[in-house]
């Protein structure tokens, strides 16, 4: 297998539900083409076990889940990020972590499902930001990534967001 061609941090305060899932989805889908990680600016030091019962029933591995804290992948030795991806939801009042001095980020706002109430809903709410994240994963992998420069892919995971929001 060859070597990836970057490396993606997908963010989210927690770092329990959704960012997992990004993380799980984009080491899958991209077949060694690219390198995930996610983190939280809060992190809850948990996943979600409905995140990784959902990632189960897709049969999307991620043995190493874990909640960490962004400040990892600030640390020395870390690996170099080349991209970030947020995917907390402004709309629903969060606050969305913000990576200071690093140019290359998109926000793909998904609503939280880690605290959708009842257990059933929760379920929903997870599947649907599961489907979600799919989409503009495979949109974005879709991509000659190789070929295009940073803010070429800066526009594209815009353009897939807004399509996907649309």
């Amino acid at each position: 297998m060859s070597q990836p061609i970057c490396n993606i941090l997908v963010l989210c305060t927690g770092n329990s539900a959704r960012s997992i899932l990004g993380e799980a989805l984009f080491n899958h889908f991209g077949q060694g083409r690219i390198r995930a990680y996610s983190a939280g600016s809060q992190p809850s030091g948990k996943v979600h076990p409905v995140a990784l019962e959902t990632l189960i029933r897709h049969g999307i591995p991620l043995p190493e889940a874990r909640s960490k804290s962004w400040d990892e992948f600030a640390a020395p030795g870390a690996p170099a990020i080349d991209y970030i991806i947020t995917v907390c939801a402004g709309a629903a009042g969060e606050t969305c972590p913000v990576w200071i001095g690093h140019p290359t980020t998109a926000h793909w706002g998904i609503p939280d499902p880690a605290h959708v109430e009842p257990l059933a809903a929760r379920v929903e709410a997870f599947e649907a930001a599961y489907q979600q994240l799919e989409r503009r994963v495979r949109a974005l992998l879709a991509l000659p990534l190789e070929t295009m420069n940073a803010a070429e892919i800066k526009a594209a995971a815009k353009r897939i967001h807004e399509e996907a929001a649309a």
